[in-house]
């Protein structure tokens, strides 16, 4: 068999590998994105703040404050080139001894050396104005640069984007080997599991946790990647007016401490804390953490009530041996890139460290040439953010944007649909949720999961006892339980009535 020929392979679909994707499909050099889970955004983009942060707190010159500044800028119009939802909230930095007022003094003067705009300091009186609800500080750092985004929807939207432009994504693909093919010219061969190879002129390592895994099937070790654990409170809709903006604890060296934020989709959310372990997959909650997290957060805002938490999760950062962000080429791999120990501020990064790759690559020998036919827009129905009278057009042209599937956010079968259509469609439960949200609302998916599953079976020809959560082997159904899935579609309303 003959192995599919690449100019650029990218190995991880999480924030940075997709952002590079994305970039990659303006040009008539052919991409692929590998990833060794079923879906896209598995990995740290799965579960985090969704921040989209200032920059003030990352060492200036560090390669972290350059990225953090400039991927910041881009937000704005990529995300509504995108049809990702996005808003600058700005954030607040909390002080409430005399060493925590010196230290705003200090990110204030770091924030202007990194280039971030508007900062202000703002008194005890300023910020209870803003945020009624929070306990009373002595002092806070206001940011009106920071926002929110929708972090699976952002990553999945860039990974299309770079489908539609001509690149290809590999799913279920872990990297098993890698190997420099000598020629004119040189090609890296990939080998995947199953003995699946394909060959492409350069590699790009955004592998996340799993990067220096991959540095190390073909290069000496220079870093290490150590997995670092936050857990977090989701809080229903009724608690999303809580607070206005991002707000943060001074930072510590362990990291920005537990935040509380409104996210872009109208709930509140809480976290995280700060766990190290050896298993880069662990994103188990624990009763001692999670208590940790509510302490924490109920320091900031007394009155919070975590009656109205309707979800935890927990998520794992890539932190690595070194102290900045590793954006290099590959030492003695000649146009091997390594984009590794992506932490925090990575998602508010990720686009520009997706520009600075195209230039080592172009550096390395990449000849760029743009397309003419680069398709940079993307439409997304969001339907109750219309009005009525769009609605009411919408649901005269499709009527399946006229039944309301998941009734806590209110998303229609016409958005579930487009969701597993779409030429990065959904496969699984949760690769719908991650793209129109049903599920997402006060009952977490008990009304509308058996809906999904349905609609899901329906669209993909399958049974809906192969329908699975998520990651794969999540089943919900059990295979031979033929009574238990006749059930399930029953529950759902049979194959039309949904």
């Amino acid at each position: 068999m003959i192995s599919p020929t690449y100019d650029v392979a990218i190995i991880g679909a999480g924030i940075v590998g997709a952002s590079l994707f994305h970039q990659l499909g303006r040009f008539q050099q052919k991409a692929v994105l590998i990833e060794r889970e079923n879906d896209v955004a598995l990995g740290s983009s799965r579960a985090n703040s969704a921040i989209v942060h200032a920059g003030y707190d990352p060492p200036n010159g560090s390669l972290m404050a350059k990225f953090n500044v400039e991927g910041n800028r881009l937000f704005d119009t990529l995300c509504e080139d995108l049809a990702v939802p996005f808003k600058r909230n700005g954030s607040l930095v909390l002080a409430f001894t005399e060493e925590e007022e010196k230290q705003l003094e200090f990110l204030l003067e770091n924030g202007k050396k990194n280039g971030v705009p508007g900062l202000e300091l703002w008194t005890s009186e300023q910020v209870a104005l803003k945020e009624p609800n929070l306990a009373k500080c002595r002092q806070a750092l206001f940011a009106p640069t920071g926002g929110i985004v929708g972090v699976y929807e952002l990553t999945t939207a860039l990974a299309e984007n770079g489908l539609v432009n001509g690149g290809d994504i590999l799913l279920e693909s872990e990297v098993t080997g890698i190997e420099k093919i000598a020629g004119n010219p040189d090609y890296f061969k990939i080998t995947l599991r199953g003995g699946r190879t394909i060959l492409s002129r350069f590699l790009v390592n955004a592998a996340g946790l799993f990067a220096d895994k991959i540095h190390a099937l073909i290069a000496p070790v220079n870093y290490t990647i150590h997995p670092n654990k936050g857990e977090y409170f989701l809080f229903d809709h009724s608690e999303g007016n809580c607070v206005n903006h991002t707000l943060f604890r001074v930072p510590s060296r362990v990291g920005k401490g537990v935040l509380v934020s409104p996210t872009v989709h109208g709930n509140l959310l809480v976290g995280p804390n700060s766990i190290q372990t050896d298993d880069p997959d662990d994103t188990a909650t624990t009763g001692s953490g999670l208590e940790s997290v509510k302490q924490g957060a109920l320091e900031t805002v007394p009155g919070l009530n975590f009656r109205k938490n309707i979800r935890n999760f927990a998520g794992v950062r890539a932190r690595s041996s070194r102290s900045d962000f590793i954006v290099e080429e590959v030492p003695d791999v000649p146009g091997m890139i390594d984009l590794a120990g992506i932490k925090s501020p990575g998602l508010t990064s990720a686009p520009a460290i997706a520009l600075a790759a195209l230039e080592l690559l172009e550096h390395a020998g990449l000849e760029l040439k743009e397309k003419t036919t680069f398709l940079s827009r993307r439409e997304q129905v969001y339907f109750m953010a219309l009005s009525p009278e769009e609605k009411c057009k919408l649901i005269q042209k499709d009527a399946a944007y006229g039944r309301i599937i998941c009734r806590c956010e209110s998303i229609t079968e016409g958005e579930i649909l487009e969701s597993i259509r779409r030429p990065l469609g959904a496969r699984t439960v949760d690769g719908v949720k991650r793209r129109c949200r049903p599920g997402s609302g006060r009952c977490q998916g008990g009304f509308c999961l058996p809906k999904v599953m349905a609609i899901l079976a329906r669209e993909l020809g399958v049974p809906v006892e192969q329908i699975q959560q998520d990651r794969t082997g999540s089943w919900i159904v059990c295979p031979s339980n033929k009574r238990t899935a006749e059930q399930t579609e029953k529950n759902a309303g049979g194959k039309t009535d949904v």
